[in-house]
């Protein structure tokens, strides 16, 4: 009974901003602030019946009522409660549309902050089914406090760019993200974040393949790390230079690494491990070679045998003793 009431105050609410919209020969301009108001209300009504498709349309025919009374802020506010009810519903394909929206309002009326945040809150609902969807919401954030020189909040939005790049798997791009907060957090001189990072940039240079490039970046910004991740890196360096699948694996599967964000920490488990240095036809062939495995070469068989090494050098001192006179 409870529920049906709340549908029925919310219907009341609509036929009071249905009335609202309506003009007269006296009335020449609907009443947009008021008819905007009983929507919001009527939005409550059914969203606490849990009746989130009423809901939704009343919200957005309050926007529309906002932005006909030029009150971008309440318009931008009305479309973030759209990204919370449609999460209810299960729509998440529509939030990314009604995030951005909202952000462009906020930005409009001035709002910055507001506008970043909108679209950081649609990003998580939305990241881990569409990933894609979210990379673009963060990216719109991360433009937007640079414009303010919020470069401690940039830093944060560019982190979960690079995350998602790595997740994925598009790892040039990943590269390029991580270069970029590494920038940020020499910006705001914030050094304790900076050396996860290099293990992180580390990571998805080896991923790409380019050995090269993560002996680079560690030279560059090795400095910036601790004792841990120092022994980490240049454990994990030195197995891949010298192509020690055992070593790599080892250093892949430290503790540190373990604990870093999860989608580093999944780069690692499945990164592949560089081939051995010792090429198998090598190895096999080095096995027939006589000497291999304990068997004995006839070079040893000479240097082991008493009788021949004692005899050679007489034989030369008998010689010389021979033609030691002339030949006379």
């Amino acid at each position: 009974m409870t529920s049906n009431k709340k549908v029925e105050d919310g219907l009341e609410h609509i036929k009071n901003a249905e009335k609202s919209l309506k003009t007269s020969l006296l009335k020449w301009r609907p009443d947009y602030e008021n008819a905007a108001d009983e929507y919001n209300k009527a939005a409550t009504c059914f969203r606490n019946a849990k009746s989130y498709e009423q809901c939704k349309d009343c919200l957005l025919k309050a926007v529309e009522c906002h932005k006909q009374n030029r009150a971008l802020f309440y318009a931008a506010k009305a479309l973030d409660q759209c990204v919370l009810v449609s999460k209810e519903l299960g729509n998440l394909r529509d939030i990314a549309e009604y995030a951005e929206r909202a952000a462009n309002m906020f930005q409009t009326h001035g709002n910055a902050e507001s506008a970043a945040s909108s679209l950081d809150k649609a990003a998580k609902i939305i990241e881990s089914q569409y990933p894609e969807d979210a990379l673009k919401l963060y990216q719109h954030a991360t433009e937007i406090v640079l414009i303010q020189d919020s470069t401690r909040q940039a830093a944060e939005y560019t982190s979960k760019i690079a995350r998602i790049h790595v997740k994925l798997q598009q790892y040039d791009l990943a590269a390029d993200a991580i270069r970029r907060e590494l920038g940020l957090h020499q910006q705001n001189e914030s050094y304790q974040a900076t050396g996860r990072l290099i293990v992180a940039l580390v990571l998805v240079q080896l991923a790409r393949g380019d050995v090269v490039a993560a002996e680079k970046a560690f030279k560059e910004w090795g400095n910036y790390c601790e004792a841990p991740e120092l022994q980490t890196l240049e454990t994990l360096l030195t197995a891949y230079d010298e192509e020690d699948p055992e070593n790599a694996k080892r250093a892949l599967n430290s503790p540190f690494i373990k604990h870093m964000d999860v989608e580093y920490a999944i780069l690692a488990r499945d990164m592949p491990l560089p081939e051995s240095s010792i090429p198998r036809a090598a190895a096999s062939a080095s096995n027939n070679v006589p000497g291999a495995k304990g068997e004995e070469s006839p070079a040893d068989n000479i240097e082991k045998d008493p009788q021949v090494s004692d005899s050679a050098p007489k034989a030369d001192t008998e010689d010389d003793d021979d033609y030691g006179g002339g030949l006379c």
